[in-house]
C-alpha cells in the first residue's frame, strides 16, 4: 500500500511539472514600448504589444524579437569637402524609432538599421554639403540638416523606421584651416579697430579745428566790440569836450595824451621789462606833436582833393 502511494505521488509530481512547463511556455509578458514578433514553425505569425499574452507551447510559437518603440539615436561622423574644396568632419545625431504600424518591415527588411541609416546619411551629406563654402556651411547648417532629414526619412520610411530629427552637432575643418580662419578674422578685426581709431582721431581733429575757429570768431567779435566801444567812448568824449569850447586840435591832443598814458599804465601792469621809447618826460609831448602833425597833414590833403 505504501509503495502504491509513493508511485502515485511521483506520477502526480511528474504531471504537475509537465503542466507547469506548459503554462510557462505558453504565457509571456511584453514590456511597455515594445512589440514582440512571433513566428510559428519559422514563419511570421503575429505581433504582440505590451502586456500578458499566450502562445502555442513546446516551441510551436517562438518569440524571435522584441522591437523597441522608444526613440534611439545614431551618432555619425563623416568626412567630406565643401564647395571651396575644404575637407571637414561633420558630427551628426540621427534620432529615429520603429514605426509601430510597420514593425514587420522593420524587422524582416533591415538586418542592421544603424549601419543602413549611416549609409543614407553619408550619401545625403556628400550630396548637400558640396553646394556650400566653408563659411556658408556654418551659416546653412540647419538647411543641410533638413536636406539630410528629407532624404533619409523618405528612404527609411519604406523599411519601417521613422526619422525624428537630424542634428549637425559640429563642423570641424583641419587645424591649419581653423588657424587660417582665426588669422583672417583677427586681421579683419584689427583693420576695423584701426578704422575706428582713425575715425576717432579725425573727429578729435575736426572738433578741435571747429573749436579753434569758433574761438577765433568770438575773439574777432570781441575785438570788434572793443574797438566799437572805444570809438563810441572817444566820440562821446570828443563831443563833450567840444561842447566845453575846446578846439579840435586841443581835443585831439588831450585824447591822444590820455591814450598814451593808459597804454603806459597797462604795459607797466603786465610786468614786461621793456624800455618804451621815447622814455623821457617829453616823450608824450613828442608823440602827441607827431600824431597831430600827421593828422593835420592828412586833413589838408583831404581838403585839397575835395577842392579839385
Amino acid at each position: 500500500m505504501a509503495g502504491l502511494l509513493v508511485n502515485l505521488a511521483v506520477v502526480l509530481t511528474f504531471f504537475g511539472l509537465v503542466i507547469l512547463g506548459v503554462v510557462l511556455s505558453t504565457v509571456f509578458i511584453v514590456q511597455q514600448q515594445t512589440i514582440a514578433i512571433i513566428e510559428r514553425f519559422g514563419k511570421f505569425h503575429r505581433t504582440a504589444g505590451a502586456g500578458l499574452h499566450i502562445r502555442a507551447p513546446f516551441g510551436i510559437d517562438k518569440i524571435v524579437s522584441r522591437m523597441q518603440l522608444r526613440i534611439r539615436q545614431n551618432n555619425i561622423e563623416i568626412e567630406t569637402k565643401t564647395k571651396d574644396n575644404v575637407f571637414v568632419k561633420l558630427n551628426l545625431a540621427v534620432q529615429f524609432q520603429v514605426d509601430p504600424t510597420k514593425v514587420v518591415e522593420a524587422y524582416y527588411r533591415l538586418s542592421e538599421p544603424f549601419v543602413q541609416i549611416r549609409s543614407y546619411v553619408e550619401d545625403a551629406i556628400r550630396s548637400s554639403l558640396p553646394k556650400y563654402t566653408l563659411d556658408e556651411s556654418y551659416e546653412k547648417k540647419d538647411d543641410i540638416a533638413k536636406d539630410v532629414f528629407d532624404t533619409v526619412s523618405y528612404e527609411m520610411s519604406e523599411y519601417g523606421y521613422i526619422i525624428i530629427k537630424t542634428l549637425i552637432t559640429s563642423i570641424e575643418p583641419a587645424q591649419e584651416v581653423k588657424e587660417a580662419m582665426n588669422a583672417i578674422n583677427a586681421a579683419q578685426r584689427q583693420r576695423m579697430a584701426a578704422q575706428e581709431l582713425a575715425n576717432a582721431d579725425k573727429i578729435k581733429i575736426v572738433t578741435a579745428a571747429e573749436a579753434e575757429a569758433e574761438k577765433d570768431r568770438l575773439h574777432g567779435v570781441g575785438i570788434a566790440n572793443l574797438r566799437k566801444a572805444i570809438v563810441d567812448g572817444l566820440s562821446e568824449s570828443f563831443k563833450e569836450l567840444k561842447d566845453c569850447g575846446l578846439s579840435e586840435r586841443d581835443i585831439m591832443s588831450i585824447l591822444l595824451t590820455e591814450q598814451y598814458l593808459d597804454a603806459l599804465n597797462t604795459f607797466a601792469k603786465s610786468g614786461n621789462q621793456v624800455i618804451f621809447l621815447p622814455a623821457g618826460p617829453s616823450g608824450a609831448e613828442d608823440i602827441r606833436t607827431q600824431i597831430l602833425s600827421a593828422f593835420a597833414t592828412n586833413l589838408k590833403m583831404d581838403r585839397v582833393i575835395d577842392e579839385e
